[in-house]
């Protein structure tokens, strides 16, 4: 499960993916339940722009009768977007999006405690994470919410990612479920907003190993660590 990322400001994000509108975002780490800027289909027009959006990152459902949840939607597992009520509508629906990152932190258990370690791309662009969004109205309000969720994808024959998360001693290596995020390509970007299903799932997968640059984060910050 990926708790925190650190987003980029708008600028790079609308010059990186080429996003048209611009929305302001000055970049700052995200954590969940809090703001924070996502790329989707346009949702008022018939071609297929591109638009970015600050959203809630924890999807709110449709079928919630508040915008805070008792659980958390922060992430959602890739392998039961078809089955899980928070998150089947949307991908029926075809509402995903991609979450820019310049860094993800994730935590490393192999000292025997807890050792954050951050996790940025070997090329030194900003990582498309692939998502889902919706859009939730409060009834009692009219208020209207966006809102986000962060796919993640089984690990646990990943070289690099499998070493992440706290290991459970009840489970073999290769049943521990370890999770990793699950990145989308800036050339495989139109084909995960604007095409079918099929071709999404077919985007659903682990990056290779070689695409991250990882170490312990040692206390880095968002403005220790932005470039």
């Amino acid at each position: 499960m990926c708790t925190r990322y650190i987003s980029p400001a708008t600028a790079d994000i609308e010059r990186h993916w080429h996003v048209g509108a611009r929305t302001p975002w000055r970049g700052a780490e995200v954590f969940p339940n809090y703001p924070g800027p996502f790329i989707r289909a346009a949702r008022d027009s018939v071609d297929p722009p591109r638009e970015l959006v600050i959203g809630q990152w924890s999807l709110i459902p449709w079928f919630a009768k508040e915008r805070k949840l008792r659980y958390p939607t922060c992430n959602a597992r890739a392998e039961e977007l078809s089955e899980k009520a928070s998150y089947k509508l949307p991908w029926a629906r075809g509402q995903r999006c991609i979450i820019p990152a310049l860094a993800f932190f994730e935590p490393n258990w192999e000292t025997g405690r807890h050792e954050p370690w951050i996790f940025r791309r070997s090329d030194g662009a900003p990582w498309g994470l692939a998502g889902l969004w919706n859009l939730w109205t409060d009834k009692a309000s009219g208020e209207m919410v966006e809102s986000y969720t962060l796919l993640t994808l089984n690990a646990d024959t990943h070289p690099l990612m499998r070493r992440m998360h706290r290991p459970d001693p009840q489970r073999p290596p290769e049943m521990q479920d370890k999770r990793s995020v699950v990145p989308i390509e800036r050339q495989d970007t139109d084909a995960w907003l604007f095409g079918t299903l099929e071709q999404a799932r077919s985007l659903v997968r682990l990056a290779p190993p070689g695409t991250f640059s990882a170490q312990p984060a040692a206390g880095q910050g968002a403005q220790s660590v932005l470039p």
